[in-house]
Order: C-alpha cells, then structure tokens, then sequence
C-alpha cells in the first residue's frame, strides 16, 4: 500500500520515515507530484490544519495521506505561538528567525515561568477512514540555543529529565520521546489493523 507525506518540509520528511514504519507501506513524498497545490494553514487547530493538507492532498495524488500539524505552547506567553508555529515571526520566516522572536518574548520571565509543550496531531485520511491521533512533551524554554540537531525550536526546547535540548539529543532518542514520535507511532498502532480492509477496498 502507497501512503503519501503530505508535508514539503525535509526535516519532517526524515523524522515521519524514521516513525512511521508499517509492513507493506511504501511512503510517497510530494516530489512524485510536482503539481501538487500548496495547501493555506489557516485552521484555527492542529487538527483542523492537518486534515485539510491530508484531505487536499489526498484528492490531488488519489493516495491516502498521512499529514500532522504541530504547534509549540508557551504557557507565559498564552499559548503562543500554537498553530503559527511554523511562521512565528512572519509568513516567510525562517527557523532561525522564530528562535530568536521567541527568546526575545521568553526573556523576561525567570526558567521556572518557562514552561512549555510541543504538540502534534497526526492524522490519516483515506476516502473510507479518517483517524487522528496526539502527542505532546513537556519542556522548559532556553534564552540561549543549545545543540546543533533537531530542528525548528529544538535548540531551544529543554527537556528536564534528560538534561538536555531536543537539538543535543540523538535522532533516535528524540523519536522516542517526541510529540511527532508519539503522533505517528500512536498513528500506526491505530492503522496497522486497518491496512488489509483498506487495501482490500481501494
């Protein structure tokens, strides 16, 4: 069975490969559909925002699609940036640029005021079955970048119990305890038994 990402991003691409693993999936990226649309985020959830890319997505290539939405939650700052994580600091901005809006906006408030989570959804659509599923971490916010892995806010992004910024974690340690590691590995329990009838169907 064919699944298409229905994400752009390379850093994304590379971390769903690494979870997202089923026998008999073959995972489809958007460069076999050079024509695919850009689809607009402007859900006002993360679940809103992943179904539309899945569905959207889903409808162009005639694949089913896996897609998520991911938002980080900064509890002093009200819950931004959430769902405009990915364009914090502006539409075109680039990771760089939300690291350093953030830190300028966490600055002000002691480490203990600077808890946070990462959340994700991830969701699989098929024209017979939509499932969703979630993940979150808890963390702590850094004013100054630690690590050189990871991407997005990862340098930034300190988790306590492992001592360490998800950017100085290893790949497979990140999987692990990540709220995309959870989504999607939560996402393949769900769908691993669905498989056959699906396939069967299509």
């Amino acid at each position: 069975m064919k699944i298409l990402i229905s994400s752009n991003n390379r850093d994304k691409i590379r971390e769903i490969r690494n979870i997202f693993q089923l026998p008999g999936v073959q995972l489809i990226t958007l460069d076999a559909y050079p024509g695919a649309p850009d689809v607009i985020e402007d859900g006002n959830t993360l679940y809103e925002n992943a179904l539309k890319k899945a569905t959207m997505l889903a409808e162009f290539t005639g694949l089913p699609t896996i897609s998520d939405d991911t938002g980080l939650e900064v509890d002093a700052l009200g819950g931004r940036p959430g769902v405009y994580s990915s364009r914090y600091a502006g539409e075109n901005a680039s990771y760089d640029d939300n690291v350093e809006k953030l830190i300028r906006e966490i600055s002000i408030f002691p480490a203990e005021k600077r808890t946070a989570r990462f959340r994700t959804v991830a969701v699989f659509y098929h024209p017979d079955r939509v499932i969703s599923e979630e993940g979150t971490v808890e963390g702590l916010i850094l004013t100054e970048r630690r690590g050189a892995g990871g991407f997005g806010y990862d340098p930034i992004f300190y988790i306590p119990e492992k001592g360490k910024a998800f950017a100085e974690l290893t790949k497979d340690e990140k999987n692990a305890i990540s709220h995309r590691g959870k989504a999607f590995t939560r996402l393949c329990t769900s769908l691993q038994h669905q498989i056959p009838s699906l396939t069967k169907n299509s």
